[in-house]
């Protein structure tokens, strides 16, 4: 069987050359007789391939000398106490905006550590706008101020990042990270799952500003202390090797592409050519507000659940996979990360019209 388009969330497509490019070391890495996942994390072949990474990353993404690059396992929903963990301080509180499912999550972690409040919420309208924010909450008190960059499950993102003074603003990315340019001195913390646009899963990178590192109380956890990723360059313990080595791969891709900015201008062009196919349509619709789609999940349904189905269970049959919809939603949902080629899009597109064709 050949390649399909994998619309999926994540675990995301992978770009083939990437993909043939670990196919062809996976038995042996640069001529060492061995694959990257048999090697030693202590060894000086890995070393090169983790430094190559976060090399690659600070490129990419132009990270100021002022922050630290990490390699964590766990996953994003790991960094939904981490976070609180290393940056609440006795007496202080965090603001959270709820725009979605993993906000939700990432606030209900937190109030098991600290006291953590809503600063915004669009629970409203089912998340489908982004709030705007009352920035005069924000107070000695605020420890930090946490956003989800892009709501991976209700298709909405920041399309602007707020400027939260001296406090320091904490994203969850990771669903969007190195899909536009941004500006990271805006951020005091980033963090994102691998398994969309740095990799695949088993992965989370953490950018975290230098001075946020080493005020937790004495009794936390080894491995949810950020200082200890810092002080072992991610080395502590075994990291997920092979991972990172996937990340590496993915980031020299991507800076073939052309870096951020080509990349972004690309994944503009895929999302226009999808919601215009929506906004054009008598049979599918969208009820993200348009101020604030994503560029990389864009939901989308009829009337029908009946016709929902049919248009999934089609889809597949046409080589598009994993469009379902996220059961708090419904319908479908398109996941355009960077590695999808704008002719995924096209035959999604293409497909549609015929299957509205077939059913209006």
């Amino acid at each position: 069987m050949g390649r399909v388009y994998n619309f999926s969330a994540g675990p995301a497509q992978l770009p083939v050359s990437v993909l043939e490019r670990a196919q062809e070391e996976l038995l042996s890495y640069q001529e060492k007789g061995m694959s990257v996942m048999e090697m030693s994390h202590r060894s000086s072949d890995f070393k090169k391939i983790i430094e190559r990474t976060e090399e690659l990353i600070r490129e990419l993404m132009e990270i100021p000398e002022t922050y630290r690059v990490l390699f964590i396992q766990g996953g994003a929903s790991l960094q939904f106490s981490m976070v609180p963990l290393n940056l609440l301080k006795d007496g202080g509180h965090a603001y959270y905006v709820n725009t979605g499912s993993w906000s939700k999550k990432a606030l209900s972690e937190a109030k098991k550590i600290g006291e953590a409040k809503i600063l915004a919420s669009s629970d409203d309208q089912n998340f489908t706008y982004i709030p705007e924010l009352d920035l005069q909450q924000i107070n000695e008190q605020t420890d930090y101020v946490h956003i989800t960059t892009n709501n991976t499950i209700e298709g909405t993102r920041f399309t602007k990042f707020p400027n939260t003074g001296h406090v320091p603003l904490v994203a969850d990315a990771s669903s969007n990270i190195l899909s536009e340019q941004w500006d990271v001195s805006k951020f005091g913390l980033i963090y994102a799952g691998a398994q969309k646009n740095l990799g695949i899963s088993g992965l989370t990178i953490v950018i975290i500003r230098e001075d946020l590192i080493g005020h937790v109380k004495a009794d936390i956890p080894t491995m949810l202390n950020y200082e200890t990723y810092t002080k072992n360059n991610s080395l502590y313990n075994t990291p997920p090797t092979f991972a990172i080595y996937i990340t590496m791969l993915l980031m020299e891709w991507l800076k073939e592409q052309g870096g951020v900015a080509a990349i972004e201008e690309r994944n503009k062009e895929k999302a226009n050519l999808l919601y215009k196919a929506i906004e054009d349509s008598k049979l599918f619709y969208s009820n993200v507000k348009r101020e604030d789609r994503s560029l990389m999940n864009i939901p989308f349904m009829t009337d029908s659940d009946e016709l929902n189905k049919l248009f999934v269970k089609e889809a597949e049959q046409e080589g598009l996979h994993q469009l379902k919809g996220h059961r708090s939603v419904g319908g479908m949902r398109a996941s355009i990360y960077n590695a999808m080629p704008i002719e995924g899009v096209k035959a999604l597109v293409d497909f549609m019209n015929e299957f509205e064709r077939k059913h209006i």
